[in-house]
């Protein structure tokens, strides 16, 4: 997805804003963000962009905010809920429809789109776990690429949203017991994403394969990620992507992947001409 102006300014506001609170002279680093910016080149993205920005900030700074505690408390309030929500999908009426709802409002859980992420917005979002209608299109060709496939990829995004995703995940199990489940992370530590070691301690490797990007980027790119974890994406009959930095740094690439995500900034609630925190469930 390529990166407009609009997109262009947010992303060096948001450097600009971080480093304002930096205790070292900060216009060396935003001179090169600026230049990065302004010779980034039409198949750059935005994860791709973040990425750069935070090897200048180790390079002037001589590390990233830590994330580790934010971490850790979404992915207990998440799991602290979760057998509430095991219950619910199993009771609904389309359990796996209920559960891809569920895993979508977990993309509220990020502080890479947002400025405040709110437990109490958070949880008043599970007042409504129905699908929409204009989601069941999308949904019904879902469901028949899970019957006709045998490999199925997650491509995860957050901390906390994880754990929803795995009880997606068990629900696409239930009904499709004859898929192969794997799932993709974050190779390192970047903002609140979801790493291996967020995997093992949500659970989310009991009921799938976890694998990673290879890289501490906020988006998947396929020239940057491991010649294993390239072979899993390219073999892989269904995909399912998860967050805005997926689809910015997936989508046009000539796959059929499917995306779920909430619209948390002005590039996205344009592009689909939605309110802000409208949950998206598309197919390219």
């Amino acid at each position: 997805m390529r990166i407009s102006e609009l997109c262009a300014k947010c992303l060096y506001d948001r450097q600009k804003e971080k480093t304002d609170k930096e205790e070292a002279d900060n216009s060396g680093y935003m001179a090169e963000v600026k230049a990065l910016l302004d010779n980034r080149s039409d198949t750059d993205t935005s994860p791709y962009m973040v990425y750069k920005f935070n090897q200048l900030h180790i390079k002037y700074f001589g590390g990233l905010a830590d994330y580790s505690e934010i971490k850790k408390k979404y992915n207990d309030l998440v799991l602290e809920i979760e057998d509430s929500l095991r219950n619910d999908i199993k009771v609904a009426a389309d359990p796996l429809a209920k559960a891809l709802i569920m895993a979508r409002i977990g993309n509220y859980i990020d502080f890479g789109a947002m400025n405040h992420v709110s437990k109490s917005v958070f949880m008043e979002l599970f007042k409504d776990t129905d699908m929409r209608e204009d989601d069941k299109k999308t949904y019904d060709s879902f469901l028949k690429q899970c019957e006709e496939g045998n490999t199925f990829l997650l491509i995860c995004d957050n901390c906390g949203e994880i754990v929803l995703d795995k009880l997606m995940l068990e629900a696409l199990k239930e009904r499709f017991p004859h898929l192969k489940i794997r799932t993709l992370v974050r190779g390192g530590e970047v903002l609140n994403d979801a790493t291996m070691e967020d995997a093992v301690y949500t659970g989310l490797d009991k009921v799938s394969e976890v694998i990673t990007n290879g890289e501490a980027i906020a988006g998947t790119i396929y020239e940057m990620m491991p010649e294993d974890s390239k072979k899993i994406l390219d073999e892989s009959d269904v995909i399912l992507a998860k967050g805005q930095g997926n689809y910015e740094s997936m989508s046009g690439q000539g796959r059929h992947v499917f995306y779920e995500f909430l619209c948390k900034c002005d590039l996205f609630t344009d592009r689909f001409n939605v309110p802000r925190l409208t949950g998206m469930f598309v197919e390219e």
